[in-house]
């Protein structure tokens, strides 16, 4: 799958990530410049990501965005400064031609996953899309959507999302045998470490999280073979104004970020890997005998 200059076929892990929404001109733009510094050190592909409208939220007093006129005027400013793709959801289908205008990748949140007249209209845009797995769903469900979106015309453009399944009330579980599933559509699979941590609902008139979690299920998702890793991130994100709790802290991504990137050449190439550690026993076996 070709995105901008990048090319999506495994050998490279990519990362989406950005605020979970648009709060202001200054905080989008910090975070897109040090995650693209970040990626950059490592060669990775990045994709900045934030949502011009939160429509599924807890409370009907919580803060949703600055809508779509806005939203994308600030998307395009953002896309245009730091040279790099953005991805935004779409909740609505006359959503996805403006979006489409501005974004590289229109996302389908996950309660909206099976809802055909919106994937139709994202279909239509010819960009790609990433569809999240609801959390309603089993993985090998994310076929038939999959099937759904070739016959609208994406065959080859869609990437699927892992972000946890329903467990109980109030409650997310992660399932890493979903990566392997999934990835048997032929789509690229990624995992949401953040809202995989979320906790809906569990606050009250807001949801919780458990963010310190976030960063152990995006190794984990790695190792089970995702391409790619979803992470909302903010500078302080006790006072970001859309699901602070499963955010991880700006300044916690690049050591993350490190960490992730070695695992996956692990697992893409652990010939290479063994041959690596052979090599430093046999150095180190070397030393010890002179």
């Amino acid at each position: 799958m070709k995105l901008g200059k990048y090319q999506l076929d495994g050998k490279k892990l990519f990362l989406i990530a950005g605020p979970c929404v648009l709060e202001n001109e200054d905080t989008p733009k910090r975070i897109a410049a040090r995650m693209r510094e970040a990626c950059a050190e490592h060669g990775l592909p990045y994709v900045f990501k934030a949502s011009f409208d939160k429509a599924n939220r807890t409370s009907g007093k919580s803060f949703r965005g600055p809508g779509i006129d806005e939203g994308l005027k600030q998307l395009e400013a953002i896309k245009k400064e730091f040279e790099v793709p953005i991805l935004t959801d779409v909740h609505l289908p006359e959503h996805c031609a403006p979006a489409a205008e501005v974004c590289d990748i229109l996302q389908i949140p996950a309660f909206l996953c099976r809802q055909t007249d919106l994937l139709e209209a994202a279909a239509k845009t010819g960009r790609i899309i990433n569809i999240k797995k609801g959390q309603f769903l089993a993985p090998w469900d994310m076929a038939q959507v999959v099937e759904k979106m070739s016959t609208f015309g994406s065959e080859g453009k869609v990437m699927l999302t892992e972000r946890g399944a329903s467990f109980g009330y109030n409650n997310l579980v992660s399932d890493m045998r979903s990566i392997p599933i999934m990835k048997k559509t032929g789509c690229p699979v990624i995992f949401d470490a953040t809202h995989s941590v979320q906790l809906p609902g569990g606050s009250g008139d807001k949801s919780g999280g458990q963010r310190e979690f976030a960063p152990v299920l995006a190794r984990a998702a790695v190792a089970a073979g995702a391409d790619g890793i979803f992470a909302e991130t903010h500078p302080d994100p006790d006072k970001a104004l859309s699901d602070g709790p499963n955010m991880i802290p700006l300044v916690a991504m690049p050591a993350l970020l490190r960490i992730l990137n070695a695992l996956h050449e692990l697992v893409s190439n652990p010939a290479k890997a063994v041959e690596a550690v052979e090599h430093e026993q046999e150095e180190s076996e070397r030393g010890e005998t002179q």
